[in-house]
């Protein structure tokens, strides 16, 4: 099983149909243009994990198959589709699924000195108004009203927590290097809660789930979620572009301070620690400079650390799920999505 063959088809259809009764509203041909810009990159190539936990975290909890549960499952793909859009202006990045940015696409429809700051402008207003249509849809899935209010209080707390996150995510780039516990704070804010321990708790709720597996899907979806990121850090740093749809070298010229890099600054010796505090965040970054980085992660011991963090997290997410009070079905569902989210090439 894949955690993209089953359910992401369906997502998909539930997003198409959602985002054709939400056309652009004004008869302007470059507003016209700027939604479906929106639209074709919510549909295109996502991995959809996010709306696969919730789903999954329904069915843990004894909720069947049907097509409410995909609509709320569906909206938490439009919020992460306009979280990035957000996070891509702030780092400046031109890739994303291998094709341009959404600021980047609107850059290019103009000319002129102005064109930059129209792209950043409009992606601002594209990524907020898909986090908008995440409300909509989350709010006319169709499951009962009460179950609905307490999957939107964790709704919320989740947009706050991944907010949070990412604020702290540019804080570090501005101070003098960040430790590894600071780097790890980082990745469960932005990261590890967003992305694995809301969405199951989001399913769960809206299937009534006890609080005893609402906690399971915690201490479950936090290591986990850790453990994704820090595969998608070792993939940014050390992944082709090819693979992952994102240019090799964003990571390391925006000097963002993952737990590589926290690790391998902790390791360095003085000549190492003065070519990463160089390179590291230096938007001149060659190809050759970003070699003699990875070098050092390797030299250090960075990259092997990582390694270890990334199955020590999955084995403690995993042994949560032996006897979690959840459904066979997402017991086994769950493992094998451990498995492929942490040890994804993209």
């Amino acid at each position: 099983m894949s955690f993209t063959d089953q359910l992401a088809p369906r997502v998909d259809d539930r997003l198409s149909g959602f985002l054709e009764t939400w056309r652009a509203p004004v008869a302007d041909p470059d507003v016209e243009t700027a939604y479906r810009l929106l639209t074709e990159f919510i549909l295109c190539s996502g991995k959809r994990i996010r709306p696969q936990l919730c789903y999954w975290g329904w069915r843990g909890a004894g909720g069947e198959d049907c097509e409410e549960i995909i609509s709320a499952a569906a909206a938490l793909e439009l919020c992460h589709a306009g979280l990035l859009i957000h996070d891509d202006i702030m780092d400046g990045s031109r890739l994303r699924r291998g094709r341009p940015t959404v600021h980047r696409n609107l850059s290019d429809l103009h000319e002129g000195p102005g064109a930059e700051a129209f792209g950043q402008a409009g992606g601002i207003l594209l990524g907020t108004l898909s986090l908008a249509w995440s409300d909509a849809l989350l709010s006319s899935c169709g499951i009962e009203p009460i179950r609905l209010k307490a999957a939107h209080h964790l709704f919320d707390a989740m947009r706050i927590e991944v907010i949070s996150g990412q604020y702290l995510d540019m804080l570090a780039q501005l101070r003098a290097g960040a430790s590894v516990a600071e780097a790890l704070t980082v990745i469960r804010y932005k990261t590890a809660k967003y992305t694995v321990e809301r969405p199951l708790q989001i399913g769960g709720a809206l299937a009534g789930a006890p609080i005893e597996l609402l906690d399971a899907y915690s201490r479950f979806g936090v290591p986990m979620g850790e453990a994704f990121q820090l595969r998608d850090d070792v993939l940014g740093t050390f992944g082709s572009s090819a693979e992952t749809g994102k240019s090799e070298l964003d990571d390391l010229r925006e000097g963002k301070h993952t737990v590589l890099i926290a690790y391998a600054v902790q390791n360095a010796s003085p000549a190492q620690l003065g070519f990463l505090k160089t390179w590291h965040g230096n938007p001149g970054l060659t190809d050759e400079r970003a070699g003699g980085l990875r070098q050092i992660l390797l030299d250090t011991g960075a990259l092997d650390r990582v390694e270890t963090m990334i199955e020590e997290r999955v084995g403690a997410a995993v042994s949560v799920l032996t006897a979690a009070p959840m459904a066979a079905a997402a017991k086994s569902a769950l493992t094998v999505l451990a498995d492929q989210l942490a040890h994804r090439t993209r």
